[in-house]
């Protein structure tokens, strides 16, 4: 059997769930779904069924669980560095592919992580100029880490955080006088954050929505140039929830609940699949993983 199908028949045994299982899979409900189509076929057996809202597994499912999950693991340690891997004697660079609110929060966490193992390996991180490009086929990223958009098809991904959006501005912003309304915070003149200069997202169509629309009356290429603009005038920015507290405090800013129904930004990681079995390539991903998600608390 497909070694892919195997990781979907653990995934959607795992969540009972065809929409959880594509988040921890890195690919689409559409696509789980007919993954379970095919493993309703070969197996024979429905494996999982609705239930109301949700769904349940079929006592041929709950035998195969355990089964699946071992065989899994198997694999799995087929693929893990073998005994002539030692990180203390790999000599490379790896580069990474992320934005600059991510690379504050996350470069020194991993810079540690590293040198503790490897001390000849360096790591360059690179600004998301290569963005949606052939980077990772071309080999001229190893990792991106970010909110992963367009990739190449064979690109593998990997779910690292969910970050629910914050307002940021400074300490002694008149928002803070009083309740921060969906009205009120849509009245503030706000800085965007886009390299390609975009004025618009998600938070203008949850607006529009409600009959509401505010003034991008500056857009900024980083988030870094964002949080000292906001420092230094009435403008209005967008952060992380939990991301950056210390900066921010040093800056004097604060941050507030968005008062919009907004879904979290998905953090993930992304690479080629020529290094998906490399030792040393796989190590890495799982230390740059554990720092990401350390800053989450998770």
């Amino acid at each position: 059997m497909d070694l892919n199908l195997l990781r979907a028949l653990d995934a959607l045994l795992q969540e009972n769930s065809v929409t959880r299982a594509a988040e921890q899979l890195g690919t689409s409900p559409a696509a789980v779904s007919r993954m379970l189509a095919r493993l309703r076929r070969a197996v024979g057996d429905p494996l999982l069924v609705r239930a109301g809202q949700g769904m349940v597994p079929t006592p041929r499912a709950l035998e195969l669980r355990e089964e699946v999950g071992a065989l899994l693991r198997d694999c799995e340690n087929v693929l893990r560095p073998g005994a002539g891997f030692d990180p203390v004697h790999l000599e490379r660079t790896f580069t990474v592919q992320t934005s600059d609110v991510v690379l504050v929060r996350v470069a020194g966490s991993l810079t540690e992580r590293i040198r503790a193992e490897a001390p000849k390996v360096d790591v360059v991180f690179l600004p998301e100029a290569l963005e949606g490009g052939p980077a990772l086929r071309q080999g001229l990223v190893d990792v991106e880490v970010g909110v992963l958009g367009q990739l190449d098809p064979e690109i593998r991904t990997r779910p690292l955080v969910r970050a629910p959006l914050v307002g940021v501005a400074r300490s002694g912003h008149p928002l803070f006088e009083g309740r921060i309304t969906a009205r009120r915070f849509a009245a503030a003149d706000h800085i965007g954050i886009s390299r390609r200069g975009k004025r618009l997202g998600p938070i203008d169509t949850v607006l529009a929505e409600r009959g509401l629309r505010r003034r991008v009356a500056v857009v900024v290429p980083s988030h870094t140039t964002a949080m000292l603009l906001a420092r230094d005038s009435d403008l209005v920015a967008l952060g992380l929830s939990d991301w950056l507290p210390e900066t921010l405090g040093a800056l004097g800013l604060r941050t507030f609940p968005i008062p919009l129904e907004l879904s979290p930004l998905e953090l993930g990681m992304a690479w080629h699949p020529r290094n998906s079995a490399d030792p040393a390539h796989r190590w890495f991903r799982e230390h740059l993983a554990a720092a990401v998600r350390q800053v989450r608390g998770e």
